[in-house]
């Protein structure tokens, strides 16, 4: 077992216990569409779609670890991807945006993977799971928090966290 902190407005939870797993409703079914013959070449995504967001502010010596396994130091402004790790050295810190206005902060020593974002900027609709493997992290949630809730799921190494509110730390003591 590992060592949590979950702080929910002003209260704070403290403990050592697996919390119970949050379960997310699978996906509806897409609604039948006509057939129509295909394009020749798929239509490129834009770049808002292939971002989850950016790097607002660093402190310090913080790392962006990329799906294709490239490491490059963060810098204010630079784009996260959709599937990225943010590692924070000690004494270091990084605050993250991403395109639902869900603002991420990361603090010393710690190692945060994003495993998960997708967000449609005209329906609202999306969700992101965020997998803290150790140190710290606060997440105000941004739309789809605020719209669906069960969308926003916080992984650690020995608990699934469902997010009920729209500003709260979780603290992980585990080694990856």
């Amino acid at each position: 077992m590992k060592n949590f902190l979950i702080a929910l407005g002003g209260l704070a939870i403290v403990g050592s216990a697996t919390l119970a797993q949050a379960q997310t409703p699978p996906p509806a079914p897409a609604t039948p569409i006509a057939p129509v013959a295909a394009p020749a070449v798929a239509p490129a995504a834009t770049a808002a779609e292939l971002h989850a967001g950016f790097v607002k502010s660093v402190r310090g010596n913080v790392q962006l670890l990329g799906a294709a396994g490239t490491t490059r130091p963060a810098n204010p402004g630079d784009a996260l991807g959709a599937v990225d790790r943010i590692v924070t050295g000690p004494d270091s810190s990084a605050a993250v945006v991403l395109r639902d206005d869900t603002t991420l902060v990361v603090g010393p020593s710690s190692r945060l993977d994003l495993k998960e974002f997708h967000f449609d900027g005209t329906t609202h609709e999306g969700g992101m799971l965020v997998s803290l493997l150790r140190g710290s992290m606060r997440m105000i949630t941004g739309l789809i928090g605020k719209t669906n809730p069960d969308a926003v799921r916080v992984e650690t190494q020995t608990a699934t966290i469902g997010i009920r509110g729209t500003d709260f730390i979780v603290q992980a003591d585990g080694q990856p």
